[in-house]
């Protein structure tokens, strides 16, 4: 049985994002500019930072008093310990600080760089001095914009709201899932036969952040400006939340 093409097409024309932008119209204005109509079964992958700046999610370092903890990490790490002290108060743990590098729990449970804050593609008016914070609850995030496109489209697709994330065992960025909805984040395929009738018996896969990667090669990292993705051909339909994929911490081998 042949499948149906996987297409992922980067949307253009996408304007720069300021706090409370009405987002889902911007989305649907520029699926209308490359001729989409969207349809049942469709997803929109759409990078943190346009969600962040819709949400306002900017921080003036400025305003940001050093704590003596944070002063003695930047020191280590030759960091600006504003913005270390902005990093300890998004996270919940610091799992390592070493080779300039700060890793710690976010507060939403994700181990990562710098607490996911990020100085990169910031309009020029927002200053040096000014850094951008993860959507406070990206799964929300994902569920508005969905229902938001809903209300004016008629058609409900998955969103994923991705952000390109390291890891430890591998060298290079790949967009993950940060919030997700209207699809199937993780598939458990234990116990389900492989070709030759073996049961399989750990896998699992991570089908929202497979969706965020492949979207990531149409979006880019630098200065490409389509941070909106379409994606059509998955078969992944179901709802659920990307804070599903986060692994509990006391399984999680690295720390």
């Amino acid at each position: 049985m042949s499948r149906s093409p996987l297409i992922f097409q980067a949307l253009p024309g996408i304007p720069e994002i300021e706090p409370g932008a009405d987002l889902p119209r911007l989305i649907i204005e520029a699926l209308a500019a490359v001729r989409i109509v969207l349809a049942e079964g469709d997803v929109l992958v759409v990078a943190q930072k346009i969600v962040s700046k819709c949400e306002g999610r900017y921080l003036d370092l400025r305003t940001i008093e050093p704590s003596a903890r944070a002063m003695e990490i930047a020191a280590e790490l030759d960091k600006d310990p504003r913005l270390v002290e902005a990093v300890l108060a998004e996270s919940s743990a610091v799992i390592r600080s070493a080779h300039g590098v700060l890793i710690t729990r976010h507060r939403l449970g994700l181990v990562m760089a710098n607490a996911g804050i990020d100085r990169s593609n910031l309009a020029s008016h927002a200053g040096e001095d000014t850094v951008l914070l993860l959507p406070s609850d990206p799964d929300e995030s994902a569920r508005r914009l969905r229902q938001g496109i809903l209300s004016r489209s008629g058609v409900a697709p998955g969103v994923v709201i991705s952000d390109s994330f390291g890891r430890p065992w591998r060298l290079g960025v790949v967009n993950i899932a940060l919030g997700a909805a209207g699809i199937t984040p993780l598939k458990d395929l234990r116990n389900v036969p492989d070709r030759v009738g073996r049961r399989m018996q750990s896998t699992s896969v991570a089908i929202a952040d497979a969706i965020a990667a492949g979207a990531g090669l149409a979006m880019g990292e630098t200065g490409e400006s389509t941070p909106v993705i379409h994606v059509r051909g998955l078969e992944y339909r179901g709802d659920g939340a990307a804070r599903e994929l986060i692994r509990p911490a006391d399984q999680d081998l690295f720390l």
